[in-house]
């Protein structure tokens, strides 16, 4: 990537890795167009082309910035002395929220990514994903399960990525897009998993 894309103005910037993060994760790889890019994000084609060479080196550019962005959100909002689930959950929900106020489908692109087969695109980013895999399971590693009851942790935490991630699916393609209203909504799910899986003292 050409460095002298973060000289360009912020809100051009953002354009272009929205436009980017939308056709990647509503099409993937193989089938995501360089021209919807450009006509979403308003540019020329060669203007896209000249700061990142070719698809494969914007698939590893914004896959690099959401995981750094991400990244940012969540070690500000996950409290690394809670050990209760679901208030960890919680707390990454709301960094979800964060990062899709200025990028609304970070989030969908990234759980598209881990479904990536386009050899190329997996492998340039496969170093960045092993690193991001490891930071989300240090976050769950300190999760204390022993409140937990009727559904082994395992499968809690699987129910609860379906869930949340599905409901994510549903509301982001919706015209006027909130994540406001998806973090409530979110918020709403987890309580009432909450009340049906943990015991209360």
């Amino acid at each position: 990537m050409n460095e002298k894309f973060f000289d360009l103005k912020k809100e051009k910037q953002d354009r272009m890795i929205n436009a980017a993060l939308k056709i990647f994760a509503e099409n993937g790889f193989r089938r995501a167009s360089t021209d919807e890019m450009v006509k979403e994000a308003g540019i020329s084609k060669g203007l896209l082309f000249h700061y990142f060479i070719s698809k494969t080196g914007l698939y590893q550019f914004v896959f690099d910035y959401s995981v750094k962005y991400l990244t940012m959100e969540m070690t500000s909002a996950v409290n690394t002395q809670e050990t209760h689930y679901f208030m960890i959950r919680r707390q990454m929900e709301k960094a979800r929220t964060l990062a899709m106020k200025n990028f609304p489908f970070m989030q969908m692109f990234l759980l598209r990514a881990e479904q990536e087969d386009a050899p190329e695109a997996v492998e340039a980013v496969k170093e960045i994903a092993e690193t991001f895999l490891e930071s989300g399971e240090e976050i769950l590693g300190r999760v204390d399960f022993s409140d937990v009851h009727t559904i082994s942790p395992e499968r809690l935490v699987r129910i609860v990525d379906y869930t949340l991630n599905g409901l994510l699916a549903g509301m982001v393609r919706e015209p006027g897009f909130k994540s406001d209203a998806y973090y409530k909504e979110a918020l709403r799910y987890l309580e009432e998993l909450e009340k049906l899986c943990v015991i209360r003292a």
